[in-house]
């Protein structure tokens, strides 16, 4: 099993920033692709960005790329999301989840989730 746990969110300001990291346990050796998703109210659960095991491989979604950066701590066993400029839209519960396939964006394809942590953005 692997377990998940994000932290890091909050109440910014538009164009703010925040970061947001993902603590992992257990047998994270099963995992090959870390990635972030995020969820609004009433809305689809959304891909953000996901990073590989050895971090050699990153993408984003259109909707942050050049404002987020994915990055990992593999002796710390941490990913990060950087999230700057900061928008309204970016509002959502934010989850870290890992998957043993490799470059994946599509959320089914993430057997461990995070419980998910709170970002709100105010204009």
């Amino acid at each position: 099993q692997v377990q998940l746990v994000e932290s890091g969110g909050g109440l910014v300001q538009a164009g703010g920033s925040l970061r947001l990291s993902c603590a992992a346990s257990g047998r994270i050796l099963s995992t090959n692709t870390m990635g972030w998703f995020r969820q609004a109210p009433g809305k689809e659960r959304e891909f953000v960005a996901f990073v590989t095991r050895s971090g050699s491989s990153t993408y984003y979604a259109d909707s942050v790329k050049g404002r987020f950066t994915i990055s990992r701590d593999n002796a710390k066993n941490t990913v990060y999301l950087q999230m700057n400029s900061l928008k309204p839209d970016d509002a959502a519960v934010y989850y870290c989840a890992a998957s043993a396939a490799f470059r994946v964006i599509e959320w089914r394809s993430y057997a461990y989730w995070g419980q998910g942590t709170q970002v709100t953005v105010s204009s």
